[in-house]
């Protein structure tokens, strides 16, 4: 377990370095915070595994089915969270913060799109930049 987690480490510290070389504040947060919640989900699928044993290690006792039903039953609400999480880590980061990189919609005025080297189309309120 302890060399799954280590080589997952490894991973995400090689994401942040190939992000087209940008080894930003933003990027940097991304690929913890992506590594942090696949962690997590890793953990939630080995508390599901571990129900599905005692489930099927109960023998019929109520008391142990009950239990370990609950048991996977939080190690799915776990795993619905963290893929929940990390829709919404990379939707903030990316359309909020701004981390998808450079981009012609970033720019909302027409001197801003300019300098950037985008062309200003439209007038009024369909005016854009491209």
């Amino acid at each position: 377990m302890q060399s799954h987690i280590i080589q997952l480490a490894a991973g995400v510290k090689k994401v942040a370095a190939d992000q087209e070389g940008n080894n930003n504040l933003v990027s940097s947060v991304t690929a913890i915070l992506n590594g942090i919640i696949a962690v997590l989900g890793l953990v939630c699928v080995v508390v599901m595994i571990i129900g599905g044993v005692n489930y099927m290690t109960s023998s019929g006792d109520a008391g142990k089915v009950k239990k370990a039903k609950d048991t996977i039953l939080y190690g799915l609400i776990g795993l619905i969270i963290c893929v929940l999480s990390f829709a919404i880590v990379n939707f903030v980061i990316v359309n909020i913060i701004g981390g998808g990189g450079d981009s012609a919609e970033n720019y909302s005025t027409a001197k801003e799109c300019k300098e950037a080297g985008y062309k200003w189309t439209g007038s009024g309120k369909k005016a854009h930049c491209e």
